[in-house]
């Protein structure tokens, strides 16, 4: 469940003020970075939310940035001392995608495509365990518990009374044919997805191998969207060591059209229904 205060979040529009601070002086990051006597790279890190920021910080740009108004100083500060505080994913320790969690928990829609596997959050208990023991086959017992409690907590925003996210998932048909598991394991996912589709927030497509070439041929991607007018939509593109944010209008609105693209070419809602309803069939032969 989102929390009143989401550190990542305030990291990512405190460093957009910054950014929107620095760009109005007509200073460019090396320039800041100069003043300061610390690296561009830090500088960059602050202003894309990356990186944890202390009122020092805030007070140094500031002071670079010739504020004079001490209320937006002050905001500012405040908003540095909230982006330390800790979201509910740092009780299980170092999570690998605590950025992406973060963005997940204050999210007001997110629209996801998955080529190779159900998504997360509509992922059983059962399929997380049989997927991350396969992902990552050199992980340990207990880190495996903790990446699947991770996932369930995660998927209290679908489940939630009020303000749940709103979820629009496109599945390539391989990610209902791949095994993962056993077969019960598979059928049990698959009536578990069909029961999810039929939460009014929640809506599942299948792309079909019949369709040939897409868009989506280049893997998986999530565009997350959020209330607040001032936190621009982010596109997420997952990777083995390292996750991708993209966050320009620009490459958002690329990865937008695509995912149209991919609705578009989908099975529809009803017809998609169905078609995993076979499949859970053929997992119980």
């Amino acid at each position: 469940m989102a929390s009143n205060v989401n550190p990542t979040v305030r990291r990512r529009r405190l460093g957009q003020e910054l950014r929107r601070l620095r760009e109005l002086k007509g200073m460019t990051a090396e320039e800041v970075a100069e003043r300061l006597l610390v690296s561009q790279s830090k500088i960059s890190r602050l202003e894309n939310g990356r990186r944890s920021i202390s009122q020092r910080d805030v007070r140094d740009l500031c002071g670079v940035y010739e504020v004079e108004d001490q209320r937006i100083v002050d905001s500012l500060m405040e908003m540095a001392r909230d982006s330390r505080q800790q979201g509910w994913w740092h009780t299980f320790g170092d999570i690998p995608y605590s950025v992406y969690i973060g963005l997940e928990t204050d999210a007001e829609s997110l629209r996801v495509y998955e080529p190779q596997l159900v998504t997360g959050l509509l992922q059983t208990r059962a399929y997380a365990e049989a997927l991350v023991q396969g992902a990552l086959p050199e992980t340990s017992t207990a880190e495996i518990e903790k990446r699947v409690q991770v996932r369930m907590r995660r998927q209290e925003r679908i489940t939630a009374e009020h303000n749940p996210l709103r979820l629009w998932v496109v599945l390539d048909e391989a990610a209902l044919r791949r095994v993962v598991g056993s077969r019960p394991v598979m059928r049990e996912q698959l009536e578990h997805l069909i029961e999810m589709s039929q939460l009014p927030h929640v809506t599942v497509q299948v792309l079909p191998f019949e369709v040939g070439a897409h868009p989506g041929l280049n893997g998986q991607y999530a565009i997350l969207e959020f209330a607040d007018a001032a936190d621009s939509s982010v596109v997420y593109l997952e990777g083995v060591t390292s996750d991708l944010y993209l966050e320009k209008a620009q490459d958002v609105q690329k990865y937008a059209v695509m995912y149209e693209h991919l609705r578009a070419q989908s099975l529809n809602v009803e017809a998609s229904r169905q078609f995993i309803s076979d499949m859970a069939k053929q997992y119980a032969d």
